[in-house]
């Protein structure tokens, strides 16, 4: 799978990152994988997308979907931040249509940005940098 991840529970945070050619399949994938896990329910996230050289553009409907199922997996009493890191526009653009779509399911506890620097998204989920390399 082009997204690897690590369970941060000191911190309550999800650390991915995506590689390489990313297609929708491996993004639901990863959300079902990580999230269906009850350890990890309340807990922050930050995918950074850096180090992706190809996204195969989902459709808007997938997109939508994935919002939806994402919400669904929230944990209904533990609100939570996911940051999104995005420096290539594509990126940028999936993104904040997920965000978009994210608010507007019903259920979802989990607050969405997208930012183009590690930096700025660490910042905003206010965690230490773990390096999954």
């Amino acid at each position: 799978m082009p997204i690897e991840y690590r369970i941060d529970s000191a911190q309550k945070v999800v650390f991915a990152k995506a590689k390489g050619r990313l297609t929708d399949e491996d993004v639901f994938g990863y959300q079902q994988q990580v999230w269906s896990d009850p350890m990890v329910a309340g807990f922050n996230e930050l995918v950074d997308m850096s180090e992706v050289e190809e996204i195969v553009p989902p459709s808007t409907e997938r997109v939508r979907n994935l919002a939806n199922t994402s919400a669904e997996m929230d944990a209904p009493d533990r609100p939570s931040r996911f940051a999104i890191v995005a420096p290539q526009d594509l990126a940028f653009g999936l993104g904040r249509m997920y965000s978009a779509y994210r608010e507007l399911s019903p259920g979802s506890t989990k607050q969405v940005a997208v930012f183009r620097t590690k930096k700025a998204a660490l910042s905003w989920l206010g965690v230490q940098e773990q390096n999954l390399d």
